[in-house]
């Protein structure tokens, strides 16, 4: 069973049976069971009468190989419901969150598995504010799918499609206007980078970014097919190809995403990884050198985001995995900053959303004032090393019970901090380990930093051992 319904979405590898995958029955159930919600939100006042209108859902999808097949599911279920469908067509993660929100609209569905591989795909689901669901509206709009109580439009009010082609330019237009990203340092600092897009929405919006910033590039893996050129997680073991590329020693800068274009990584001028866990801290170092104030990241990302925002003033928060846990805490504490480990960042000057393109800028930026190479401005922060193992669950896996015997192993450690609000973090004062199930994927993730990976190697099999002896 790949169907996987949770705070990050409804996901599941394209075909096979009903209730099992994600196939065009499930995805006309929970379509519907979305615009349902939508409408109890219009009811209760959150956004107009919607007796005097029409709802309105922004549509956009990646590049897979299934998106087509889901994306003609998805908006004629929103029509048959008697909503206006207004459908970006291939975009990226963040370009739809800022859709829905520039045009008004009532919510929004993003059509991408993220990082999961090509046989997979996804619904994201936002708000009328262009963001994730809660995890209480998740739950809501999961029960109402479970309950099949559906009221579809009559014939009178059905909805309409409109195709919108200008969704990237909006996008583009936002992030050059944040005051934090400078275009003519950039322009004139005249980088050259290599970028892999992985054959999916990158290799269309990233060369227009690229070329309204005055950055010479070279794409890899830019048709938006869909056939992923290698694995999609932007993770060092899925990217030799740009590294080899970057070797080559004719780039500044190797610059990675993921298929919607919400996660970042980068790659030094001599090919080594910047690493993922520092795209946000570099940034956000950059960020909170003009404008101090708190920051936020999830359980599982590096300390580094701690030692910098302290070093500027400010305080650290962690909230629980889930891009919505981090966005929802950093309104919490007023954060400047967030973002996750993965190589995600979330600028609220632009909006709440994890953003690849935000990214960039704001790197480019920090790199051209800085005049260093990108191996230098590495050197700059805290140096720790970060190790991602994870454990493929099967239908006996108990991880209740699993988490239960970690949170044991550690209870009489006086030197071990142990949180529990997201599976089981266990702080030590030079390490961390991190177990939980996860919210995209049928695995256990078990993450862990300490300042050698030697170190946080074996803290991380450590507890790995502890899930193999249970299963």
């Amino acid at each position: 069973m790949t169907l996987i319904k949770s705070i990050s979405g409804i996901r599941g590898t394209i075909g096979g049976p009903t209730g099992d995958t994600l196939n065009p029955l499930d995805i006309v159930k929970f379509t519907t069971a979305y615009a349902q919600f939508i409408k109890k939100q219009g009811n209760n006042g959150a956004k107009a009468d919607f007796n005097n209108h029409r709802p309105t859902i922004v549509v956009g999808r990646d590049a897979r190989m299934s998106g087509v097949m889901v994306d003609n599911v998805v908006c004629g279920t929103l029509i048959g419901m008697g909503f206006d469908v207004v459908n970006i067509g291939l975009a990226t993660t963040p370009t739809t969150e800022l859709a829905v929100s520039m045009l008004g609209a009532d919510g929004g569905i993003i059509i991408t598995a993220s990082h999961n591989p090509r046989q997979w795909n996804a619904l994201k689901l936002l708000n009328s504010n262009g963001e994730f669901l809660t995890a209480a509206d998740g739950a809501e709009v999961l029960a109402t799918a479970e309950s099949e109580c559906f009221d579809y439009a009559d014939v009178d009010h059905l909805g309409h499609y409109i195709n919108c082609d200008e969704a990237d330019s909006w996008h583009i237009e936002e992030v050059l206007g944040l005051d934090l990203v400078d275009q003519e340092a950039i322009k004139k600092a005249g980088f050259k980078v290599c970028v892999d897009t992985i054959n999916s929405v990158g290799g269309i919006i990233l060369p227009k970014l690229l070329d309204e910033l005055g950055v010479e590039y070279t794409i890899l893996n830019g048709e938006p097919t869909g056939d992923f050129a290698h694995n999609p997680e932007p993770l060092e073991k899925n990217l030799q190809g740009i590294m080899d590329e970057m070797k080559t020693g004719k780039y500044d800068l190797g610059i990675v995403v993921d298929p919607d274009v919400d996660r970042l990584a980068f790659i030094c001028e001599d090919g080594r990884m910047f690493g993922e866990e520092y795209t946000l801290v570099s940034v956000a170092d950059y960020v909170l050198s003009k404008t101090k104030g708190n920051t936020v990241s999830n359980l599982s990302s590096t300390r580094a985001l701690r030692d910098v925002t302290e070093r500027h003033g400010g305080t650290y928060y962690a909230s629980a995995v889930g891009e919505v846990n981090v966005t929802t805490k950093m309104k919490e504490v007023d954060a400047v900053i967030g973002g996750e480990g993965n190589g995600g960042v979330i600028y609220p000057e632009c909006h709440y959303g994890r953003d690849a393109l935000v990214g960039i800028a704001l790197f480019l930026t920090s790199l051209a004032q800085k005049g260093c190479k990108v191996s230098e401005l590495r050197a700059q922060f805290p140096d720790y090393q970060i190790a991602k193992n994870r454990i493929d669950l099967t239908p006996d896996t108990d991880v209740d019970a699993i988490l239960v015997k970690v949170k044991q192993m550690f209870s009489a450690d006086a030197t071990a901090h142990v949180n529990d609000i997201d599976g089981v973090k266990i702080d030590f004062p030079t390490k961390w380990v991190h177990l939980r199930k996860s919210n995209t994927e049928p695995i256990i993730r078990v993450y862990s930093e300490a300042p050698t990976m030697e170190e946080a190697d074996e803290i991380g099999k450590k507890l790995m051992q502890v899930v193999y002896d249970m299963q």
